[in-house]
């Protein structure tokens, strides 16, 4: 059994999500071993809201490179959390 704590990992800042809390949706980076419930549940629970629906992805990792040597950035999964218009998550509004 996870935790609330541990499926929730941190928000994503960015610009596309910026635009996406405007419209209600709140986007996090969260477990890969997270299912759409887990995630939906724990942000009830941490965060006293009713969310609607979850969307939930996997993000594969960017070619990058160093000097000579070839790699990748991490996979890591994404979820995008609709709530109702009336509420609002205030960890994200103070950003």
């Amino acid at each position: 059994m996870i935790r609330h704590e541990d499926v929730l990992l941190e928000p994503v800042l960015s610009e596309k999500a910026n635009l996406l809390r405007e419209e209600g949706k709140y986007v996090f980076k969260v477990a890969q071993s997270a299912t759409k419930i887990q995630v939906k549940e724990a942000v009830s629970k941490l965060f006293n809201v009713h969310p609607i629906s979850c969307n939930v992805m996997v993000v594969g990792g960017k070619p990058k490179r160093q000097r000579y040597h070839r790699g990748y950035t991490s996979t890591w999964k994404k979820a995008i959390v609709r709530l109702p218009k009336d509420e609002k998550i205030s960890l994200f509004e103070g950003v």
